[in-house]
């Protein structure tokens, strides 16, 4: 039977990692495999604090056994959830230390009884698909959209000019799209619960150390489908999500170097410089356009951090609309 291997990456955030562990070891039920809960150099204690909440527990002694490690590092969400599928099943493992299939599951998500099963089951039969991911939903089971088409330069202009006969223009090619309410290839997926294949990881590579927040999924499922392995979008598969718990996204009082820095990275590497200094001048005009627009109509910006669209500018002329080679290093302890 396949194995699955599920990976949660805790930031600072002990107490709802182990909740999200305990819906996860309710969904393993019956699935050969384990749970690694990779702490992101936290540094405040959450290690400690997992390791004993585990053991108190008796979830290392589990059907489905429950480890914490230590990443050694903060490079990242991508980094982090690497450190996992390198480290694979426990060792002893029937079958051996390499999983059939890599399960990412943010900290703050839940998901229900059978969603890791139904994830596992579709990409069973369907052997032609990489990726699979669930239907995201909030606590009070409001959608969260995250079924998505690539960013592109001409939709990057549509979501900072916020104009409406654009979006009508565009509706066919924004990067959010309409919920799907079946099972539906799909660009990418949000990474608060994706399945992924061993197979495919093993030949695309894993995710992209170079970005350390956002984006990171986004690349590595247009990895996939150039490899010629989809994603698919499994809304029978559910998952509770409370969001942005160790990011902070909606508190942010100016955009993050790391979020410019995985943009333009995204840009530059799947698509060239050329194009990437393209996306930078269509949003730049998109967002002067709808400044424009608000001081006409003497309102606010309520939407965009203070000062964005100019950091976003001179961050990319900085960068020379493309990114060093290297991976990032721990932006959080100053930027979030």
């Amino acid at each position: 039977m396949a194995t699955v291997l599920t990976i949660i990456l805790n930031w600072r955030s002990p107490e709802m990692t182990l909740r999200s562990v305990e819906a996860a070891l309710v969904a393993m039920r019956g699935i050969p495999g384990a749970i690694t809960i990779i702490d992101n150099d936290s540094g405040d204690g959450s290690f400690e604090i997992m390791q004993a909440g585990v053991a108190e527990r008796g979830w290392d002694r589990a059907e489905t056994p429950v480890r914490v490690l230590q990443s050694g590092r903060n490079g990242g969400f991508g980094a982090g959830n690497n450190v996992g599928i390198r480290a694979g099943l426990p060792d002893g493992f029937a079958g051996g230390s390499r999983p059939d299939y890599a399960y990412v599951l943010n900290s703050d998500a839940f998901p229900a009884p059978d969603a890791i099963r139904v994830l596992l089951d579709h990409l069973e039969r369907t052997p032609a698909t990489g990726f699979a991911g669930s239907y995201i939903h909030g606590e009070d089971g409001t959608p969260h959209h995250t079924a998505f088409r690539y960013p592109t330069a001409l939709n990057d202009f549509e979501r900072h000019i916020r104009l409406g006969v654009v979006s009508r223009t565009m509706k066919d090619s924004m990067v959010a799209m309409p919920l799907p309410d079946r099972v539906t290839r799909v660009d990418w997926l949000a990474g608060a619960s994706l399945m992924m294949r061993m197979d495919v990881l093993d030949r695309i590579g894993l995710f992209d150390e170079r970005f350390f927040l956002y984006y990171e999924e986004t690349d590595l499922c247009l990895r996939a489908a150039r490899a010629g392995f989809p994603t698919d979008y499994v809304p029978e598969s559910r998952v509770a999500h409370i969001g942005s718990v160790s990011t902070g996204m909606g508190k942010w009082q100016r955009i993050p170097g790391f979020w410019l820095d995985s943009r333009l990275h995204y840009f530059a590497k799947n698509h060239g410089r050329a194009y990437a200094a393209a996306a930078t001048v269509l949003a730049a005009l998109g967002g002067a356009i709808w400044r424009a627009r608000l001081l006409v109509q003497r309102k606010r910006d309520r939407i965009d951090p203070p000062h964005y669209l100019r950091d976003l500018i001179l961050h990319d002329i900085r960068r020379g609309f493309g990114m060093s080679p290297e991976p990032v290093t721990d932006h959080s302890r100053k930027e979030t």
